[in-house]
């Protein structure tokens, strides 16, 4: 498997895991969504707002879309986990959409990250993307840890890359249109 097929299969599991995980937000009692928790960020909506605003920050980076750190600045933050939930999803396929788009060449290409007072740094499209993975996967965590105390039991995020954990998926990834682009033997 190539870097690419692998950025390519950690996005879909973007969209996986947040569509497990937003089901779960969104059958929270009313108040435990917005309540403060023991966390890096103190409840699990400012949590969750923080990976969309993170994860548009960093598309824009890669799209070259000129917003640079504002992206980030101007996110206007979601009060409801509906909203929320619909622009997290369509984020996701934005994020595929973009890895789709890749060949292994891009993935060396070197796009410019507005750091702010600490300039402007070129960054590898690859690893930009491994970054974007692994942030949201950290945050989930958190919020994963946080729904354990609350009326929601928290969902497994971890059945997704081996072809084993193919038939404990099945139907939510026919519902999520995923179907023939997930197993590592496809």
């Amino acid at each position: 498997m190539t870097l690419r097929e692998h950025l390519r299969r950690m996005a879909r599991n973007n969209l996986w895991s947040n569509d497990r995980l937003y089901r779960a937000v969104l059958a929270l009692q009313p108040g435990e969504f917005e309540a403060k928790r023991t966390s890096f960020f103190p409840s699990i909506k400012e949590t969750l707002n923080h990976i969309i605003a993170v994860d548009r920050l960093y598309l824009d980076f890669l799209t070259d879309g000129g917003l640079g750190a504002a992206a980030y600045d101007t996110f206007v933050p979601f009060d409801d986990v509906a909203s929320l939930a619909a622009a997290q999803a369509d984020f996701d396929r934005k994020l595929m959409a973009f890895c789709d788009g890749l060949s292994e060449a891009d993935l060396d290409r070197r796009v410019i990250t507005d750091r702010r007072e600490d300039g402007m740094i070129p960054e590898r499209i690859g690893d930009i993307l491994a970054h974007v993975f692994l942030h949201d996967i950290h945050h989930r965590g958190q919020v994963h840890a946080m729904l354990s105390g609350t009326s929601v039991q928290p969902p497994q995020l971890d059945e997704f890359l081996l072809d084993y954990d193919i038939r404990l998926r099945k139907a939510e990834v026919e519902r999520l249109g995923l179907d023939d682009q997930i197993s590592g033997t496809s």
